[in-house]
């Protein structure tokens, strides 16, 4: 039907619905790119730490002090769930993420290079990971996940197959430690999806007994403390980086992507972190990749985004 002469022009009208909400799956993918970041600067500051005024044992205060005051409230009305917690997830949240995790990242980093802390830490993740959930009665990992697993493999091999032609002692124990660590974090990673917390929760079961525990080994003169005559810009960046961004942010992030993915997708975190910790340490630290960090680095990357792929569900032929 045309439009006659002189009449207004037809107006369309265009309904407004709800605004699109990003689906579980998405904001979880989204928790986890923050997380990468995070971590990123956490491979980082475990290199740096070596260069600080600080010591080990001052930066597991801030890592684990700072997150208990900024949440003493909330933490307080969660007390009796923070009580009913299993003994068994609850030591593995505690071991795997707690002082042990963090002593034996620090003390890797500092034997070797951000770049093997952010490859192996959180590269090895989804083997360590798998090895957990096949010793708990799931599925051997097939198809592309078996591939992804075995070029992990490779890539740290590529990492360290030049240190152990050279038979160099330091760097060999500290990839040693860091797979140590790696093997925590997996602990952790499983034992967040066992118990019934939510982040804030999750991060209360870890950094109460994880603070106590280094409080008591500082004050018994067990592990060195240096925090009172440590460098006033060292103490803040540590505070940022280790209580706030790792012991806080990445906290509520890591265990908020555990609950909407499950433990295996969201150890994909690790395929970006070695890159980014890579990238970051040439500027920030002064590093300059070696060739096997050219070569291992890839490997891993590509290797823990096989690993995280879930296998195709057979479509049936019918309609």
């Amino acid at each position: 039907m045309t439009q006659s002469v002189g009449s207004p022009p037809a107006q369309v009208v265009r309904r407004v619905g709800p605004p699109t909400r990003l689906s579980p799956q998405a904001v979880g993918l989204l928790a986890l790119l923050l997380t990468v970041a995070i971590w990123a600067a956490f491979a980082l500051s475990a290199r740096a730490l070596s260069a600080s005024t600080l010591l080990p044992a001052d930066a597991a205060l801030l890592r684990f002090g700072v997150p208990l005051v900024v949440l003493a409230p909330a933490l307080w009305r969660r007390r009796r769930r923070l009580a009913a917690v299993r003994p068994g997830p609850a030591a593995k949240i505690i071991c795997g993420a707690g002082v042990p995790f963090f002593l034996a990242a620090m003390y890797g980093g500092s034997l070797t290079s951000a770049a093997f802390v952010g490859a192996i830490v959180p590269g090895m993740v989804p083997l360590f990971v798998s090895a957990l959930m096949v010793a708990g009665g799931k599925s051997l990992p097939r198809g592309t996940q078996s591939a992804g697993l075995a070029l992990i493999v490779a890539g740290v091999v590529a990492l360290v197959w030049h240190h152990t032609v050279a038979l160099d002692a330091d760097v060999l124990l500290g990839v040693g430690t860091l797979l140590a660590a790696s093997g925590l974090w997996a602990l952790y990673t499983v034992g967040l999806r066992e118990v019934d917390l939510d982040p804030i929760g999750s991060i209360g079961l870890l950094c109460l007994p994880s603070f106590a525990v280094i409080a008591l080994l500082t004050l018994t003169g067990v592990l060195p403390t240096g925090l009172a005559r440590a460098a006033g810009g060292d103490i803040a960046l540590f505070l940022v980086v280790q209580g706030l961004g790792v012991g806080l942010c990445a906290g509520l992030l890591y265990a908020f992507a555990i609950r909407r993915l499950g433990p295996e997708r969201s150890s994909v975190v690790g395929s970006l972190s070695p890159v980014a910790v890579v990238l970051l340490a040439i500027p920030l630290l002064g590093e300059s990749p070696t060739l096997s960090v050219l070569l291992g680095v890839p490997l891993i990357t590509l290797g823990v985004a096989l690993a995280n792929r879930r296998p195709r569900s057979k479509v049936s032929a019918h309609a």
